[in-house]
């Protein structure tokens, strides 16, 4: 009400905008009408919001709270909503059947949440400092392969809860609508945090940084404000297929063109039934999806290990053996992995993997017993891996 009161006062030395407060009620009380001057003269007053100060701010903030990058972007996503549109049509998908489901809404954050003028994209390390080198563990074929996104605690619950600290901290400089979203909603999440400016498109499809190759988690909030947006990073991939190359299964089929229904990482985590026979030879020992790409992406020389404490190693997993894992019951599964991305996929998905793995292995005495163990198991998805490892042992 300070404005109110400065125009009783400018009011009191006469003029049209004082002639029209003088209709104001006492105490501060609100005109029973305004005029044109009236609406000018409390617009000049209101003071205006600096957004490139406040963007700077936002930025300040997020690396306060462990984001390694901060940028932001507009919501114009045209071009990729093309290739999203023609990826989908290919059936590159699979059985990602959520994929399709929102179809373009994935390259429409104003559709997703109405008002959306801007995306604050973030970015987190997470490979953990005291990893068994990877590897050394694909080298041993008795060892098991977990992504090493995968070994701590699960990278959602982490990055919801920094993302929500920082949507309050915006929320409590001015007021404004915020949604955050880790890998939980139709998001074009790389897409927009190369807009950011965090990085670029890699030939793999994975984001890529100078600072920090590819080991990293991406986050994103959804806001109504008009804050400036970041320039684009340039590609820096240059005439290098190494990614394409290394890829076991060949699913990078050609520079930014991923076929999922090859992919180790879709393959031991997204699909659900049974996995091609014909591309279980070449997942090796990996059982929770696969890093070749980044592993041989020159770029990741560069790249930090975490010192996020959530990402450290957990029960292990950075070299267990396959045995040990196979010999898990349901309850061991459940109090092990709770808490993990690992556990989003379910116990028998991780047996069916696990037997996958087993079959690829040396066929070891602790190996074959290991199968043996549960070639009776009352899941038939189980059950027919389990078969099919022990044939690939010459044993019925």
């Amino acid at each position: 009400m300070q404005c109110v009161r400065e125009a009783r006062r400018k009011g009191r030395r006469g003029g049209f905008v004082g002639q029209a407060y003088r209709e104001l009620p006492p105490f501060g009380g609100m005109p029973a009408y305004t005029t044109s001057a009236m609406i000018r003269f409390m617009q000049n007053r209101v003071p205006q919001t600096d957004y490139n100060a406040l963007a700077a701010r936002i930025k300040a903030w997020g690396k306060a709270l462990g984001f390694q990058a901060v940028g932001i972007s507009d919501t114009h996503l045209d071009a990729a909503e093309a290739h999203l549109l023609q990826w989908l049509a290919d059936g590159h998908h699979g059985a990602m059947d959520y994929m399709a489901k929102h179809g373009a809404k994935r390259a429409r954050p104003a559709e997703l949440v109405p008002g959306t003028l801007r995306i604050v994209s973030v970015r987190m390390d997470y490979y953990p400092q005291h990893a068994k080198d990877t590897h050394e563990v694909l080298a041993d074929g008795s060892r098991a392969f977990i992504s090493r996104y995968a070994l701590g605690r699960d990278y959602h619950k982490v990055l919801r809860n920094r993302l929500e600290k920082l949507a309050r901290q915006i929320r409590d400089e001015i007021e404004c609508q915020c949604r955050v979203y880790t890998d939980s909603a139709p998001v074009l999440e790389v897409e927009l945090a190369q807009k950011a400016r965090l990085g670029w498109r890699g030939k793999h499809t994975l984001l890529l940084s100078r600072e920090q190759g590819s080991w990293f988690f991406l986050g994103e909030i959804y806001i109504d404000l008009p804050l400036p947006v970041d320039v684009p990073q340039d590609n820096h991939c240059g005439t290098c297929n190494a990614c394409m190359t290394i890829c076991p299964t060949q699913a990078i089929t050609a520079p930014y063109q991923l076929d999922a229904r090859r992919c180790i990482s879709y393959l031991t985590i997204e699909l659900k039934d049974s996995i091609p026979v014909e591309l279980r030879p070449l997942i090796g020992n990996r059982v929770y999806g696969c890093d070749d790409c980044q592993l041989v992406c020159p770029w990741n020389r560069f790249a930090q290990k975490t010192t996020e404490p959530d990402f450290a190693v957990r029960n292990g997993l950075d070299d267990a053996s396959l045995a040990e894992l196979f010999a898990w019951d349901e309850t061991t599964f459940h109090s092990r992995l709770a808490g993990s991305a690992i556990h989003r996929i379910g116990y028998e998905q991780w047996l069916r993997n696990i037997a996958v793995a087993l079959g690829n292995a040396p066929a070891t005495p602790e190996v074959l017993a290991a199968l043996r163990t549960r070639s009776q198991h009352p899941s038939g998805l189980v059950r027919e891996h389990v078969e099919w490892a022990l044939q690939r042992h010459s044993i019925g």
